[in-house]
């Protein structure tokens, strides 16, 4: 008999499991661009679900952009360079290789940002900036509600720069890498992260503030090494050995 993959049991909804489960076998290659899924029965039958949960599944991929349901016919894995959504699945980012990845992005985009803020930001732009900061350092600083200063102040700086599709990208990068500022809360002493975490952002406010796009630009890119290296991920260690 033809086992069934580990999908039931699991606590987290089983949509959005069977989903997860297809995109990794999409991105990995398994199933590869133009090629139909399978019919509703016999994902049904691989994941041992009801043919319902496998609806919704590929709705959601649907959402995603990663497959094009063609009426009569059946569902098809679209191209990357196909795709309308951009959608990075957060069960892969329990891989190193991809939260590597993540943070590489991060980086390219964030020291871009915080570079053009500079340059370009407003007196409302710095106050919404400084209000964040203060959130992270203040009575929050030890509870959950720092981790969406910590987020704000990233999305504060981004409108900053003028270019809503920069806001827009970095808004989206901040939701995924929201896990992992958990992830360094729970792995390195709550006191000492917070105060390195604070201090590297008061560095880059104060580039802000003073309108040198160097300064901020290089205080952006030295806390996204230090934030990928409080969750293992040697950012520039790595970029070096790429040379």
């Amino acid at each position: 008999m033809k086992q069934r993959s580990s999908i039931i049991g699991s606590v987290e909804a089983l949509p959005h499991r069977v989903a997860s489960h297809l995109s990794r076998e999409i991105e990995g290659g398994d199933i590869i661009p133009g090629a139909r899924l399978p019919t509703e029965s016999q994902l049904a039958d691989k994941f041992g679900v009801s043919r319902n949960v496998v609806r919704e599944a590929i709705a959601q991929l649907r959402a995603d952009g990663m497959i094009e349901a063609r009426q009569g016919i059946g569902a098809f894995v679209m191209a990357p360079e196909q795709r309308t959504a951009i959608r990075i699945d957060r069960e892969a980012l329990k891989d190193q290789r991809n939260m590597e990845q993540l943070f590489e992005l991060r980086s390219i985009l964030e020291t871009e940002s915080a570079t053009l803020a500079a340059a370009r930001c407003a007196s409302d732009d710095l106050d919404a900036i400084k209000a964040a900061l203060d959130r992270m350092g203040g009575e929050e600083r030890w509870e959950d509600g720092s981790i969406e200063a910590d987020l704000l102040f990233h999305r504060a700086i981004a409108r900053a720069t003028g270019n809503g599709y920069i806001y827009t990208f970095i808004s989206f990068v901040c939701e995924q890498i929201r896990q992992s500022i958990h992830y360094a809360r729970l792995t390195n002493p709550l006191h000492d992260l917070v105060e390195v975490n604070v201090a590297e952002h008061v560095r880059i406010y104060d580039a802000l503030a003073a309108h040198d796009p160097q300064a901020a630009g290089e205080a952006m890119r030295r806390h996204i090494d230090g934030a990928a290296s409080r969750v293992g991920v040697e950012l520039t260690a790595k970029i070096n050995r790429g040379k």
